[in-house]
Parts: C-alpha cells; structure tokens; sequence
C-alpha cells in the first residue's frame, strides 16, 4: 500500500479523533472557567446576605411541605380503618394499623380490577413517554442544528404547543378520533401523549448548547450520515435532556385525567387516575370506597417516587446544564 493510500485511509479516524479532542477541550475548558473564572460566583457566595439565605431557605421548606404534606396525609390514611379515617385526625395513625388489610383490599376489590388500571397506566406512560422523548429530542436537535425555510416558524409553533393546556385540546381530539373509530382504545390516549411540545424546546436549547458543531462536521468528514450523527454522536451527548424529557412526560401521563375521560368508555382502560375517581364517586352510598380510594393513591405514588429517586440526578443535570449556552 502506498504512502498515499495510507494517508487517506487514515484521515477520517485523525478528523474525528480531532472533533472529539476539540469535544474534550472545550468542556475541561468550561470545568476550569466555573471552578477558576474571575471569582465572581465566589464573590456572590461570600457576599450573601444572612438575611437573603434566611427567606430563600424559609421558601424553599414552605415549597417542600407543600408538595410533601399531601404525601404525608395519603401514607398515614392508608394504614386506618374506615372508622379511623374519620374518628381520627389526618395527620396521625389511627387505633388499629391496618395497611396490610387495605392494600389487599385495593387488589381484591372489583374482582382485581385495581392491578388493571396499574398496567394500563404504565403501557400508558412507559410507551407514551419513551416514544415521545425520542421524537421530541430529535425534533429539538434538527431545530438547533440544521437551518431551513420556516424554522422560525415551527420554533413559534412548538412555543405556542407549549402554551396550549392538555384539557383545551380533548374533546377536538375526541371528536377527531371518534370520526376515525379508534375512540375508547388504547390508542386514544398513547397517540396524545407522543407529543411533548415543552419536551421538544428543552431538547432544542439543550441541543445548541451541548452538541458543538465541530462534532457534527468530523462526522461528516468521516463520511456519516445525518442519521448516523444523531444516532451515534448526539444523542449520547444529549442523555441529561432525554432523562429529563422522560420524567417530565411519564409523570403527565401518569397524571393524566381528562383525556381518558373523555376518550374512555370501558372501565378495563381506566388508567389509575380514572380508576380512582370511579371509585371515588362511589363512596356516598359505600363509605368502605374511601379506603379503597387512599390506599389506591398510595400504591399509584410508589412507581412515580421511585422513578424519580432513580433518575434525580439526571434530572437535576438536564435542567441546569440544557438552560446555558456554552
């Protein structure tokens, strides 16, 4: 082999060695200028009034207990008997501790129906989130990264999706649907919650700012397709994003009430949100269904806590990182 065919065929390996290199150097960069700088961060830090870190922290435990006390309320209710639940105060255990016996119960009632409404929701927001991430991340790096006629235009149009409440868009939805036959199906709520208008925007901001050109353009040097870039080169650049994308759309759909509500007429397609509701609406005549209702909302809190537990520091990542501009 000649020298020059040697050359060539060592090219492409030197260009994106080089793109990664320039990758690396601009992050240690970035790492030096946050721990280093001019020192103005520190200056900050030392400079803090008392007075600012005492009402900062004051808010931050008023935001804590309110997003922790209704948590707190569910967990010491679901150990209670029906009699408890209202002899007693909501905010401790009542005579007897019976958490076992209402979990079980909230199994067993309906003929199991309970463990249904679970699986729906998480076929529901699983496919729904999973889906949705991956279409909103590739949306938001094509917006960052390529430039075309009417970019602007769907830049407004993903800010204006993004405006729009879920509960605005149901019944057109459902009046859609109903005119293709694919109302009170799976399919009627998964097809809504494969779109992430905020989940688009954050993966576009997040995309300028964490996948460098000089990445892409090695890339194409080495002879890669478009699909190869993102697949091979952003996306695992993109990872804090995507996590966040996901939490934030699984917990949505997870959420959900009005759209399966107005899509769903069958009571096995219930996600858990309606499914408690339908229970709940039965308590004025079965007193016995508020038990029901509190241990249900128990058991429908665990999965959202433990994903949030798995993925926090993902999380945290996405929304600092994806919200500066290196």
């Amino acid at each position: 082999m000649s020298t020059a065919d040697t050359t060539r065929g060592t090219l492409p390996t030197t260009s994106a060695s080089a793109g990664i290199e320039a990758v690396a150097r601009r992050k240690a960069a970035r790492r030096r200028g946050a721990g280093t700088g001019d020192g103005r961060s520190g200056t900050r830090a030392a400079g803090r009034k008392p007075t600012s870190t005492i009402i900062v922290t004051a808010i931050l435990v008023i935001v804590a207990l309110y997003f922790l006390v209704p948590v707190y309320w569910v967990v010491i209710n679901a150990t209670k008997t029906t009699e408890d639940l209202f002899a007693t105060g909501g905010f401790w255990f009542g005579s007897e501790f019976t958490l076992w016996e209402n979990i079980r119960s909230v199994l067993a009632a309906n003929n199991g129906i309970f463990p249904r409404w679970a699986l729906n929701s998480i076929v529901y927001a699983g496919v729904g989130s999973v889906l949705a991430t991956y279409f909103a991340t590739a949306a938001g790096y094509a917006l960052a990264k390529y430039r075309f006629p009417g970019r602007r235009f769907v830049y407004v149009l993903v800010l204006g999706g993004v405006l729009v409440p879920g509960t605005a868009v149901a019944l057109p939805l459902f009046f859609l649907f109903s005119s293709i036959g694919i109302t009170n199906t799976y399919w009627s709520v998964l097809i809504p919650s494969l779109v992430s208008p905020f989940g688009l925007f954050l993966s576009s901001i997040y995309a300028n700012a964490a996948v460098p050109d000089e990445l892409l353009e090695a890339g194409r040097i080495d002879g890669v397709g478009e699909l190869g870039l993102f697949h091979r080169l952003a996306l695992p650049q993109l990872v804090p994003a995507m996590v966040t994308v996901l939490l934030f759309q699984f917990v949505a759909i997870w959420n959900n009430y009005m759209l399966p509500l107005v899509m769903l007429a069958d009571e096995r397609l219930y996600p858990i949100t309606l499914g408690l509701d339908n229970w709940r609406a039965q308590t004025d005549r079965l007193p016995e269904f508020y038990q029901l209702t509190v241990g249900g909302a128990l058991l429908s809190v665990i999965p959202l806590a433990i994903l949030i537990l798995v993925l926090q520091r993902f999380w945290r990542g996405g929304l600092t990182e994806g919200s500066v501009k290196g």
